[in-house]
């Protein structure tokens, strides 16, 4: 009897280890978004509206930019990955290790050193009234000195999950969240400090994050002796040609979200308000989708470390079939629950009833959308940072601005046709990728 059920022990004890890694990433990510709460309830209880508005768009200004710059993540957790599944572990996890910290602190450094043309683009963008100004650059020149921090826990967060140490990330993330949450509280309303101590909440959060990530990984690869030969111009060579790839490709995303935001607001008030809505089911998604790619992470690098392509292949389709449920799942919960998240997240009759009709995209979104999240997932550990950028460049210029062109007239919800066909394309030209890999036989072979 125990014979006959060895098998399925084995098979569920190998789904477990994914999800044991994809879990602690789905909770660290929570974690966030309630933060951003906690961050607008202190700045809506001060004594002026133009408060809350200055520093929400003095973080916006700072959040495109890490945004932007989430390229370190992902080629830290690919090469963090394979290093893990490789021959010489302990070595090529150092390695990894310091050359992204090192990347992680220049850029760092390199937006403190251009904080001040930064602000004025951003005060040019966004065009405050004087008042509202003010509050945007006390927010901001506070902020920004967290920049350095902020790019060491994209490089550490990543190469811990390469490590498979998602707990740690995740508990790490907790308690950086609910320090920035209790020091806002103190800074604001004990210490008087106004829209500059939300900001130096987030800057001590962000230092004391960075410094326990930088710890947990010093516990790891610390044994290990920093080599000249890790910052050579071949070394580089390598490492801008996969973070510059990853870099276009951000962008390129970055452009499709930017534009269903502004021209939202073209199509008038109400839209955009629907639009800001509806994010938050994308932001649903990405919460349990995220983590089940970040698990994929780990484990196709290591097995691309390895050399192993049927390990490769065998964890690609595993989180395939966890993702597929997690997106059955949200789309299960959108159908009979979609017109409650819309109520929960509005109390205006015109915007929900706005909203309404475009449950059913809401519905077809998890669905349509949870390959790519996969894919890109597998294409991160694989660290075939090209063919991310190629795919991202074709489904955008080739599918999202096209299928919004061609269905403009609909108004609104052409924004939402674009987007689900953005993804869908996305999914299917990076599955279509890896596929070739595979057929060329080039899965497991380490590039670079």
């Amino acid at each position: 009897m125990s014979r006959d059920l060895a098998p399925t022990h084995a098979f569920f004890r190998d789904h477990t280890r994914l999800l044991a890694l994809a879990l602690p990433m789905i909770l660290a990510n929570i974690t966030t978004p309630l933060l951003g709460l906690v961050d607008t309830a202190v700045l809506g209880h001060m004594a002026l509206p133009a408060m809350l508005a200055g520093a929400s768009v003095g973080a916006l200004i700072l959040t495109q930019i890490y945004w932007v710059c989430g390229f370190l993540r992902m080629s830290s957790t690919g090469l963090s990955a394979q290093a893990k599944g490789s021959d010489n572990a302990q070595y090529e996890s150092a390695k990894v290790l310091w050359q992204t910290v090192a990347i992680a602190l220049l850029l760092g450094a390199a937006i403190v050193a251009l904080q001040a043309p930064i602000l004025k683009v951003g005060l040019s963008l966004t065009n405050p009234n004087a008042e509202v100004a003010t509050y945007l650059q006390q927010y901001f020149t506070t902020r920004v000195w967290g920049a350095p921090a902020a790019m060491l826990n994209l490089a550490l967060v990543g190469w811990l999950v390469g490590q498979q140490k998602t707990r740690t990330v995740m508990t790490i993330q907790i308690i950086g969240n609910l320090l920035n949450a209790l020091l806002d509280v103190i800074f604001v309303f004990y210490l008087g400090y106004s829209v500059a101590g939300v900001a130096l909440a987030s800057v001590i959060a962000e230092y004391t994050m960075a410094i326990c990530s930088l710890l947990a990984a010093l516990k790891i690869a610390g044994g290990v002796g920093i080599n000249s030969a890790w910052f050579n111009r071949a070394a580089q060579k390598v490492l801008m040609k996969l973070n510059g790839d990853m870099l276009i490709r951000n962008l390129a995303l970055q452009a499709c979200l930017a534009f269903l935001t502004i021209q939202g607001a073209r199509y008038g008030e109400t839209s955009a308000a629907v639009n800001a809505i509806l994010m938050q089911f994308f932001v649903l998604i990405a919460l349990g989708l995220d983590g089940i790619a970040y698990g994929v992470e780990a484990l196709v690098g290591e097995a691309q470390g390895a050399q192993d392509a049927q390990e490769i292949k065998r964890r690609t389709y595993q989180g395939l079939l966890w993702s597929s449920l997690f997106a059955v799942a949200y789309s299960l919960v959108f159908f009979a629950f979609g017109a409650d998240i819309i109520t929960l997240l509005t109390d205006h009759q015109v915007i929900k009833d706005s909203a309404l009709p475009y449950l059913p995209l809401m519905v077809l979104l998890p669905l349509l959308g949870h390959w790519c999240f996969l894919y890109d997932g597998v294409f991160v550990g694989l660290t075939r940072a090209s063919a991310m950028r190629n795919t991202m460049l074709f489904s955008a210029i080739v599918v999202f601005f096209p299928v919004w062109y061609l269905t403009q007239s609909n108004g609104n919800p052409s924004l939402w046709y674009a987007l689900l066909a953005f993804l869908l394309a996305r999914g299917i030209s990076l599955g279509f990728s890896f596929s070739t890999l595979d057929k060329k036989g080039e899965l497991g072979q380490l590039n670079g």
